[in-house]
C-alpha cells in the first residue's frame, strides 16, 4: 500500500506541475539561501585557519598595544612623563624581542620572530603591483619552512647589516615577473627604495591577491630603516607583532607565562596594572575566530531559514486546496475500504515530496551559488560544501512537509465518506 500511494501521490503531482513547481519556490530559495551561505561561512573560516597555518604550528603571538603618553607611567613606560607631548606609543620594542631570545628567561620558546609590517607598491621595470611588506628575522624562514622556486632566504649576516634583499610571494613572482624565469639578483623598487629579490618561494596558501602568497619578506632592519621607520619616546626601534614557536604543543602555556612575566618586568608593570600588549596562543586566535565566524554563518542562515517556513506554509495552502479539489475521490477511496491512516499517509507523501523535490533543486542551486560568489572572489577562498550542510538541508525539507503536510493530510483523512461522495 506504501508504494501504491507514492505513486497516487505522484500522479497527483504532475497533474498540475505549474501549480507544483510554483508550491515548492519558497523551499527552494530557503535552501539554496542556507547552503549558500553555509559552504561560504565554511570556506571563509577555512582560509582563515589556511593564513594562520601558513605561519606555522605551536605559535605564541604578541600583539603591541597602544598607550596615551601622559598616562603611560602608570603602564610601566618611566621614560613617558604627565605632560609630556601627547600622542601614542607602540608598547613592543626590538629590545623585548631580544629578551624573549634568552633561553634563561623563556626555555620553552624554540623561535622568537618579530615582525613589521605595511603596505607597499612595487615596481620592477614595467610591471607595477602593490602587495604587503614583512620585515622579519631569518629565523622567521624556520617557522613555516617554505618551498623556494628560487634563491634562498636572507641571512643573519644581511639582516645584522640593513641589506636590502628581499624574498618574493609567487603571487608578487607572478605580477612583476608574467614572462617567469629567475629573478634573483634583479632589482625592484619599493615605495621609491631599491631592492635585490634573492629568492622566490612557492605557492603556499592559494595563491591569491590578499594570501601570504601576496607578500614580499625581508631583513627586519631594512623594513624599519628604508620603509617603515618607527621608534618609541626612548627612541627604541618597535618591533611589531612578536611571534613565539613553543618547543611543542604541550609547552604552549609555558611560553605564554614566561613570556608574560618577562615582559610585564621589563615593562614595568605593577602587579594590579594591566598588560600594555596582548597574547594569545595560535590555537586560541584559530578558536576565537572559527566562533565568531561560524556564529555569524549561522545568523545569517537562521534568517534565510525563514523562507522555508514561508515556504511550508505555501505547501500546507496547496494540500488544503487539493484536499478540497479531491473530496470525492477521498469519498470512493473510503467507501471501498481505505482505511483513514492510508489516506493520511497519501496526502503526507505528497507533502514531503513537493518539499524534498525543493530541497534537492536547492542544494544544487546553493552549490552553484557558493561557487559562483567564491569565483568572484577571485580564489581568495572556495565554497565548501560538507556532508553535514546537505543532511541539514534534506532533513529541513523532510521536516518541513512532514510539519505542514500533518494538518490537510489529518483534514482529508477525516472526511466523512458518503458526504464526500455528496460534494459537487
Amino acid at each position: 500500500m506504501f508504494l501504491e500511494n507514492v505513486k497516487v501521490a505522484l500522479r497527483a503531482l504532475t497533474a498540475n506541475k505549474l501549480r507544483s513547481v510554483l508550491t515548492t519556490l519558497g523551499i527552494i530559495i530557503g535552501v539554496t539561501s542556507v547552503i549558500a551561505l553555509l559552504s561560504l561561512g565554511n570556506g571563509v573560516q577555512e582560509f582563515i585557519n589556511r593564513q594562520f597555518e601558513g605561519q606555522g604550528s605551536n605559535l605564541v603571538f604578541i600583539l603591541p598595544s597602544r598607550v596615551e603618553q601622559g598616562g603611560a607611567s602608570r603602564a610601566g613606560f618611566r621614560a613617558f612623563q604627565p605632560g609630556a607631548r601627547t600622542g601614542t606609543a607602540l608598547s613592543l620594542t626590538q629590545g623585548d624581542a631580544d629578551a624573549l631570545r634568552d633561553k634563561s628567561r623563556v626555555p620553552d620558546a624554540k623561535i622568537v620572530a618579530e615582525v613589521v609590517s605595511g603596505n607597499g607598491k612595487l615596481v620592477a621595470g614595467e610591471k607595477k603591483h602593490e602587495a604587503r611588506v614583512r620585515g622579519t628575522v631569518p629565523a622567521y624562514y624556520n617557522l613555516n619552512t617554505p618551498t623556494f622556486l628560487f634563491g634562498r632566504y636572507f641571512t643573519d649576516e644581511e639582516n645584522a647589516a640593513g641589506s636590502r634583499v628581499v624574498v618574493l610571494g609567487s603571487v608578487v613572482y607572478e605580477k612583476l615577473f608574467p614572462d617567469g624565469g629567475d629573478p634573483t639578483g634583479q632589482d625592484i623598487r619599493i615605495n621609491d627604495v631599491q631592492f635585490r629579490v634573492v629568492g622566490v618561494l612557492a605557492e603556499r596558501v592559494g595563491g591569491a591577491e590578499g594570501s601570504d602568497d601576496d607578500i614580499v619578506t625581508m631583513p627586519v632592519s631594512a623594513a624599519r630603516d628604508r620603509l617603515f621607520p618607527q621608534r618609541n619616546a626612548r627612541g627604541e626601534p618597535l618591533a611589531g607583532i612578536i611571534l613565539i614557536q613553543a618547543a611543542d604543543q604541550t609547552r604552549i602555556d609555558a611560553v605564554t607565562q614566561q613570556a608574560t612575566e618577562l615582559l610585564r618586568e621589563r615593562h614595568g608593570i605593577q602587579f594590579a596594572d594591566e598588560d600594555d600588549f596582548s597574547i594569545a596562543s595560535q590555537r586560541d586566535l584559530l578558536n576565537t575566530i572559527g566562533a565568531v565566524t561560524g556564529a555569524i554563518t549561522i545568523f545569517l542562515a537562521a534568517i534565510a531559514a525563514i523562507s522555508l517556513f514561508v515556504g511550508g506554509i505555501g505547501i500546507m495552502n496547496i494540500m488544503l486546496v487539493s484536499v478540497t479539489e479531491r473530496t470525492r475521490e477521498i469519498g470512493l477511496r473510503k467507501a471501498i475500504g481505505a482505511r483513514r491512516s492510508v489516506i493520511l499517509t497519501q496526502f503526507l507523501i505528497e507533502s514531503v515530496a513537493l518539499s524534498v523535490l525543493g530541497g534537492l533543486v536547492g542544494i544544487v542551486l546553493g552549490v552553484g551559488l557558493a561557487s559562483a560568489v567564491a569565483l568572484l572572489s577571485q580564489g581568495q577562498f572556495t565554497a565548501l560544501v560538507t556532508p553535514s550542510s546537505i543532511l541539514l538541508a534534506v532533513g529541513f525539507s523532510v521536516a518541513v512537509g512532514v510539519l505542514f503536510g500533518v494538518y490537510p493530510a489529518a483534514r482529508a483523512s477525516r472526511l466523512n465518506p458518503i458526504e464526500a461522495l455528496r460534494y459537487e
